[in-house]
C-alpha cells in the first residue's frame, strides 16, 4: 500500500512538473531555438582563453535561466543583442566577495581587486537589471559599497560613477525595496564622498579625462582639473536618484537634501557648461574659459534628463546627424570631425578620445538621444528614424575579420579595432547594448507604479514584427509582441502586451502604449 502510494506521488508530481513546464512555455512567444543556435555559433568561433563562473559549455543553460528573449526582421541587432549577452556573462565572476562583473577579460594592471573596474559600473548595472535572478547584479553593487572600501587600494572612485542613478533604476525594474533600504546610508556616504573629492566652491563637480575613462581628449587632459560636463551630469543623476530612493527608505531629511542639490546641479550645469557661441555642452576649463570643442559627451546631459525641454539646447543635436559633426561611415564619434585636433592623439597607443568611435560614449549617446525622443517635446531634428540608424549601425560595428567582436575602440571610417589583437580588448565590458534595445528600442521604461510603459522608437513601416518576450518585470512575465498582419506569431494583429502570458493590450498601431499591470 506504502509502495503504491509513493508511485501515485511520484506520478502525480511528474504530472504538476509537467504542467508547471506546459504553463511556462504558454506564456512565451519565443522558443529557445534562435538562442540555442546563437550560442553553439559562438561558441564555435571562441578560444574561450579565461573562463570566470558561466564557462561556455553552461552559456546556454544560463541565458535560458536569466535572459529576455527577442527576435525581429534586422538580423544585425538580433544577433548582437543574443552575442552581448553571451559576452556579458563571460564576465561574470564568483569571488569571495560575492559576484562582480569584470570589464576586462584578462587580468589588467590598473585594476582593483579581483580585476575590477568601475569605470563602466553604471552601464553594467543597466543591462544586468534585465537578468531574472537578482543575486549577480546585487552582490555586484553590494561589492562596490562594502568590499572595495575595505581594499588597501579602494577603486570606486577611480572613475566617475553614476552608481545611484543605477541603482536606482535597477529598482524600477523588480520594485525591491529592501534592497533600497539598506544600501540607501552607503550610497548617501559615497555620494558625499565625491563631493569631498572632486566639489569645487562653485558646487560644480571637476574631473581628469583619464578618470571620466575619455582619456586623450581633445578638451581634457590627465591632471587637467576640468569642469566636465560627464561628472556633473552623472552626480545631478545621483542626486534625483537618492531622492527618490530616499522617500522609498523614509528619509524626509535625505529626500529634501538631493532634491535641493538636484535643482542647484541642474542650473549650474545650464549656466556654466552650456556654450551659447557653439550650441553645445562643453568642457570648462580651470581658467574659466571653454575648450572650443564640441565632443560627444556633450549629449551626457540628456542621459539623466538634465536640460530644460527648450529649442535653445535640443538644438545642439543637430550635430550628431551632420557629418562634420558627430556622423562618421562607423558611428558615432566621440568630437567632432571638423575640429581641427580630431584624431591627432595617435592611433591604438593609448585611449584615444579625440574621436574615435568608443561603444561606452556610444550607449551613452543613443540612452540621451531615447530620453530626448520619450521625454522631450523640442527636439530638434530629431525622429525614431534617427535612433533606429545608429543603433543599427552601432550593431553592425561589433565585427572583426568576419565574426562578431566586442572591443574598445574603431576607427571611424574602416571599423578597424585600434587595440588590435590586443587581449584586453576582447569582449570588452564596458558599454552596453540588451538594455538598448529592451528599454529604448522596443521601448519598455521601467516604472516605480504599477503602470506598464511602452514606448517603441522603431520608425513607421520599419518592422513588419518583433518580439520582446520572457521579460520579468515587478514580478510578472511581459510579453511586447507587433505583428502588423497577423500572420507572424498568430496572435492577433498590431501591437500586443502580454502579462503572464495573458494579453492586457492590444493596438493597431505601434506608439506610446500605457497599461495597468495587476498587483
Amino acid at each position: 500500500m506504502m509502495k503504491s502510494v509513493a508511485i501515485l506521488g511520484l506520478v502525480l508530481s511528474m504530472l504538476c512538473l509537467g504542467l508547471n513546464s506546459t504553463n511556462a512555455q504558454q506564456k512565451r512567444i519565443l522558443s529557445y531555438d534562435k538562442l540555442k543556435t546563437y550560442v553553439n555559433y559562438f561558441n564555435s568561433i571562441d578560444t574561450e582563453t579565461v573562463k570566470n563562473y558561466v564557462t561556455n559549455d553552461h552559456a546556454y543553460e544560463w541565458l535560458v535561466k536569466n535572459i529576455p528573449l527577442f527576435e525581429c526582421p534586422d538580423s544585425a541587432i538580433q544577433k548582437i543583442y543574443y552575442y552581448r549577452w553571451w559576452t556579458f556573462r563571460k564576465h561574470l565572476k564568483q569571488t569571495p566577495d560575492g559576484f562582480i562583473f569584470t570589464e576586462f577579460i584578462t587580468p589588467v594592471s590598473f585594476t582593483g581587486v579581483y580585476n575590477s573596474s568601475s569605470s563602466a559600473l553604471g552601464h553594467q548595472v543597466y543591462e544586468g537589471r534585465w537578468l531574472h535572478d537578482p543575486q549577480y547584479i546585487n552582490q555586484y553593487i553590494n561589492f562596490w559599497l562594502y568590499a572595495d572600501p575595505k581594499q588597501k587600494k579602494p577603486h570606486g572612485h577611480a572613475f566617475s560613477s553614476w552608481i545611484d542613478d543605477a541603482v536606482y533604476n535597477y529598482y524600477l525594474v523588480n520594485l525591491n525595496k529592501s534592497f533600497v533600504q539598506q544600501n540607501i546610508q552607503a550610497l548617501n556616504l559615497d555620494y558625499n564622498q565625491w563631493e569631498s573629492e572632486k566639489q569645487l566652491p562653485s558646487k560644480l563637480f571637476w574631473q581628469f579625462d583619464v578618470r571620466d575613462a575619455m582619456e586623450e581628449s581633445i578638451s581634457g587632459g590627465r591632471k587637467v582639473k576640468n569642469i566636465r560636463p560627464t561628472i556633473n551630469s552623472y552626480m545631478y543623476g545621483n542626486a534625483i536618484a537618492l531622492s527618490k530612493m530616499a522617500a522609498l527608505a523614509g528619509i524626509d531629511s535625505l529626500q529634501t537634501k538631493y532634491a535641493q542639490k538636484a535643482g542647484e546641479l541642474k542650473k549650474l550645469v545650464q549656466d556654466s557648461l552650456w556654450n551659447d557661441a557653439a550650441s553645445f555642452f562643453e568642457v570648462r576649463k580651470p581658467d574659466g574659459h571653454f575648450a572650443d570643442a564640441r565632443e560627444e559627451l556633450g549629449f551626457i546631459p540628456w542621459y539623466f534628463n538634465l536640460p530644460d525641454d527648450a529649442p535653445t539646447y535640443a538644438k545642439q543635436w543637430n550635430e550628431l546627424t551632420d557629418a562634420k559633426g558627430f556622423n562618421a561611415p562607423w558611428g558615432i564619434t566621440t568630437a567632432e570631425r571638423r575640429h581641427p585636433l580630431f584624431r591627432t592623439h595617435g592611433t591604438g597607443h593609448g585611449c584615444e578620445w579625440d574621436g574615435a568611435v568608443w561603444p561606452f560614449a556610444t550607449t551613452q549617446t543613443l540612452k540621451g538621444l531615447a530620453s530626448l525622443l520619450t521625454n522631450y517635446q523640442n527636439r530638434g531634428n530629431m525622429t525614431a528614424a534617427v535612433f533606429y540608424v545608429n543603433i543599427h549601425r552601432y550593431a553592425l560595428s561589433h565585427i572583426k575579420r568576419g565574426v562578431p567582436y566586442l572591443g574598445e575602440y574603431q576607427d571611424e571610417k574602416t571599423g578597424y579595432w585600434l587595440k588590435g589583437d590586443n587581449p584586453r580588448s576582447s569582449y570588452y565590458n564596458h558599454s552596453g547594448f540588451c538594455d538598448l534595445v529592451i528599454s529604448d528600442l522596443v521601448g519598455l521604461k521601467p516604472r516605480a507604479d504599477n503602470i506598464l510603459e511602452v514606448y517603441p522608437l522603431i520608425p513607421e513601416n520599419q518592422w513588419q514584427w518583433f518580439a520582446l518576450d520572457n521579460v520579468l518585470y515587478h514580478g510578472h512575465t511581459i510579453s511586447i509582441v507587433w505583428d502588423k498582419t497577423g500572420t507572424k506569431y498568430h496572435k492577433g494583429k498590431g501591437l500586443m502586451i502580454f502579462s503572464d502570458g495573458k494579453m492586457i493590450s492590444r493596438d493597431t498601431q505601434l506608439r506610446h502604449t500605457l497599461i495597468k499591470l495587476s498587483v
